[in-house]
């Protein structure tokens, strides 16, 4: 027998006995429901691997899965290793975030910590820890100093993540591309975390990172084996200064897709609470960016901003210049021709969005972000600017990782919030730091995904955390992703404490001339359904997720004080939908304001306004064709 064969019969007997052969070191830690079973040890012999196998409900997850280190001028870390120790704690508790999908999350886990070091020169230690949570399992790995080393060169990192049969997995190889649906063993090499695996009726888990802050990234590929299996990739090297611990690699457990999507709360509850103190500058709101880059269409924007609700207008790329020029400055305007023929008066433009309440938002190239930084966060400050839009920012590197999440940082001394696009995929980072408020990653409406794919989003990326999808609703486009009532869905099931709404309209009073970003034809109308959009919050006191299959529907109920929205969807297949109000206060009355898709409405969206009398016995019933939503509002009578 090898190690992993070893590690394989020690598992099972301890998942079959619950206890574990006094020969051999392993642990066994349970969730606090006891639902979820992890095993990890060392085998005590010469091959001595270290491992680690899953249980939940008595079904296998991963089977023992092995893990090891590579490192620049010394031996992989992996094997002839003992456990030196081992130390148990707990955690039973909940926590209130700045904002969120919730406004309480809980955060109980039984953990343990191994001691694991080598039994032959050069004698290195590595402290793991495991934690199990109701909602999945984590572990992370400190990599330890001793005599002589005080820092280190991580090359790779081969944690294994081994199945019993050859399942379905969704997965995308860069976070803002298309998803497949794939057997494990098909899926090729550095795909995107967080990564969904289907493991048959009442199980899914999804395997994902938390807490990257200054690390290389890690991916997924597919390795061969007797049994399928994914193990983890890093995005090139990592400099460790020892001790040095790793981010968090998790399985999240969940009967179905909108319980795994329910729990994603998981990945903030293994960052570390807010590092800032003072939060009262930190502001969630709606957004409208002004696609004309003129004084015009910003003042055009600011009033309607004020005049429907918002909160901010945000100035995207080519307001100081051609953002993909390294000699574009962004610490003055100067509007690219390419983009606007102007004028835009930047200053005059902030100066009224704060007479009415307004905020503004600030695109800033990443090109811009690398040479300007530190001149840049105390210049917007003094000018009134609320938040900066980070473009193309670079990522997977440990360079880039940490240079990242330093400007998050940085941003946040200037009182500045920060959303950072392209390829950015979030790790819960927004609870430390929750200036940091929406990132993209996210294959959104700039890419005009249809419904089906829309419903793959929700339940694989949106696991990780808000993702800024850019809504827009009076588009051409919208008709060929799915449907207007589909739009106003997506608000409420596509999370984002800045959700930005009409990403290619334009207010009425705003030029038409060519230049700017979409079509002349996305005017914003008056079309009744708006006032959707006008109470629409974005964050959260309750979440949910009341049914969902991976591309094909899902339906979110979602709470702020006493109104709930809620918000169903369609793929290729329509359906007949019911949609329960057992969530609602019983013996309370309320009106149910429903928003959905007519032919009959003679209005340029189609969109039916519907109200009803509901209560909590009440059973929405709606039928909906193929790529199709339906938005409903409702209000204590």
């Amino acid at each position: 027998m090898n190690g992993v064969t070893r590690i394989a019969a020690l598992a099972c007997a301890v998942l079959l006995t619950g206890t574990a052969p006094r020969q051999e070191q392993s642990v066994e830690l349970r969730s606090p429901d006891g639902r979820t079973i992890l095993v990890a040890g060392v085998l005590q012999d010469t091959d001595g691997h270290c491992g680690y196998a899953l249980a939940h409900d008595g079904r296998t997850i991963l089977l023992p899965s092995a893990f090891a280190l590579t490192f620049r001028d010394e031996p992989a870390f992996g094997e002839h290793l003992r456990v030196a120790a081992v130390t148990r704690s707990r955690a039973a508790g909940q926590w209130n975030p700045v904002y969120g999908e919730r406004r309480v999350v809980p955060d109980s886990y039984n953990q343990v910590v191994l001691s694991l070091s080598e039994t032959r020169p050069p004698h290195r230690a590595v402290e793991m820890t495991f934690r199990a949570y109701n909602e999945g399992v984590a572990f992370q790995y400190v990599v330890q100093p001793s005599e002589g080393r005080r820092e280190s060169v991580l090359l790779e990192e081969r944690s294994r993540f081994v199945f019993e049969q050859d399942f379905p997995a969704w997965v995308v190889p860069a976070a803002q591309g298309r998803y497949e649906r794939l057997p494990i063993s098909a899926m090729g090499n550095d795909r995107e975390r967080p990564l969904v695996v289907e493991m048959g009726a009442g199980l899914h888990v999804a395997l994902g990172e938390a807490k990257l802050v200054d690390f290389a990234r890690m991916k997924f590929s597919a390795v061969a084996g007797p049994s399928p299996a994914l193990e983890s990739r890093l995005s090139g090297e990592v400099r460790l200064a020892l001790p040095a611990a790793s981010p968090w690699r998790y399985v999240m457990i969940g009967a179905s897709p909108a319980q795994l999507l329910e729990r994603n709360y998981l990945v903030l509850n293994l960052n570390d609470p807010p590092a800032i103190g003072d939060v009262s500058w930190i502001k969630p709101g709606k957004v409208i960016r002004d696609v004309t880059l003129t004084t015009q269409g910003g003042l055009a924007c600011v009033d309607f901003a004020a005049a429907r609700g918002l909160q901010y207008v945000e100035f995207d790329a080519g307001w100081y210049g051609p953002e993909d020029s390294e000699s574009s400055s962004a610490l003055a305007v100067d509007v690219d021709p390419r983009r606007s023929a102007g004028p835009l008066d930047l200053p005059r433009l902030i100066q009224y969005a704060e007479s009415k309440r307004i905020g503004v938002i600030l695109y800033v190239n990443r090109r811009a972000l690398e040479r300007q930084i530190d001149d840049i966060l105390p210049l917007y400050r003094s000018w009134g600017v609320k938040g900066l839009k980070f473009g193309f920012v670079q990522v997977g590197s440990q360079r880039w990782t940490s240079w990242v999440h330093e400007a998050v940082r940085k941003a946040a001394a200037h009182r500045l919030m920060v959303d950072v696009h392209d390829e950015y995929r979030p790790t819960g980072y927004e609870r430390t730091y929750p200036n940091l408020m929406t990132v993209e990653g996210i294959r959104g409406d700039e890419e005009s995904p249809d419904n089906r794919h829309t419903l793959i989003t929700l339940f694989t990326r949106m696991l990780a955390g808000a993702g800024d999808n850019t809504i827009c609703y009076f588009a051409p486009r919208v008709r060929t992703m799915g449907s207007h009532a589909s739009q106003l869905a997506k608000s409420v099931l596509l999370y984002s404490p800045w959700q930005f709404l009409y990403w290619y309209d334009r207010p009425a009073a705003s030029p038409r001339q060519a230049g700017g970003a979409g079509s002349s034809d996305g005017v914003i109308g008056e079309e009744p359904e708006l006032d959707f959009f006008d109470a629409l919050p974005v964050t959260w006191d309750d979440t949910k997720v009341l049914e969902g299959k991976i591309g094909e529907y899902a339906t979110m109920a979602r709470r702020k004080g006493q109104q709930w929205f809620v918000a169903s969807l369609t793929g290729e297949q329509g359906r007949a939908v019911e949609i329960p109000l057992s969530f609602l206060e019983e013996g309370r009355q309320y009106t149910a304001v429903l928003y959905f898709d007519d032919a009959q409405v003679q209005t340029r969206t189609g969109v039916r306004r519907e109200e009803r009398r509901v209560v909590s016995s009440t059973v929405l019933r709606h039928a909906l064709g193929r790529n199709q939503g339906l938005a409903v509002v409702i209000r204590p009578r």
